[in-house]
């Protein structure tokens, strides 16, 4: 297993709150997937332009 990115504690508070569901640990396994593959997206795009530095506009969510 990869290192967890998403704070486990907040992820199923917030399924909880607004959705009155439980959350699956798995559920957080693919969350932190999900973000390290942005977070890799944002540096090919930071590096491509040049910066040392991944800025908001780099993070591309296209499913939202």
């Amino acid at each position: 297993m990869a290192d967890v990115l998403v704070v486990t504690s907040k992820v199923k508070k917030l399924i909880k709150e607004k959705g009155d569901c439980n959350t699956s640990s798995e559920t957080v396994d693919v969350l932190s997937k999900a973000i390290e593959r942005l977070c890799q997206k944002g540096i090919e795009s930071a590096k491509a332009d040049g910066r040392k530095t991944v800025m908001a506009r780099d993070i591309v969510i296209d499913h939202l």
